[in-house]
């Protein structure tokens, strides 16, 4: 049953390894690219060391301890690399192919200022049906009510 354990280990991660080399080789900038040996790959590495760590505590007679703080240096120094390199990069205004929440917030506010200045025109001869012809908001009279 142990076997199984240390295979199912291994092969985890193997697997997450792969995936996160994979994403490190595939994704466009910086900020993506982080993601693939932070994530994966350290919850990759982790499994591989924690399979090893176990079977030469069974397997021999000594506990086998060096694996164990090796995964805990491992989870401790990766996220704090990853953020300061994240930091480098906002510091030097490296450009980013992902938007930012602040030009979806500016371009959900002026679609919706835009579609105010819509309905109200497009709602005055509605007749109280409280929809604007393809706008699908209330008017201003029914959200009162």
């Amino acid at each position: 049953m142990l076997e199984y354990f240390l295979s199912f280990l291994i092969l985890t991660g193997a697997l997450l390894t792969f995936i996160g080399s994979l994403g490190l080789v595939r994704l466009k900038d910086l900020y993506t690219r982080l993601h693939g040996p932070t994530k994966a790959t350290t919850l990759g590495v982790g499994c591989l060391l924690i399979a090893s760590s176990i079977y030469f505590s069974t397997y021999t007679e000594n506990i086998s301890l060096h694996e164990v703080l090796i995964t805990l240096f491992l989870f401790i120094t990766a996220p704090v690399s990853a953020h300061l390199l994240a930091k480098a990069a906002l510091h030097l205004n490296l450009h980013s192919i992902a938007k930012t929440p602040e030009n979806d917030i500016e371009a959900e506010s002026s679609a919706a200022d835009n579609t105010e200045l819509s309905g109200n025109t497009e709602n005055t001869g509605s007749g109280g049906s409280g929809t604007a012809q393809g706008n699908p908001q209330k008017a201003p009279d029914q959200i009162r009510q």
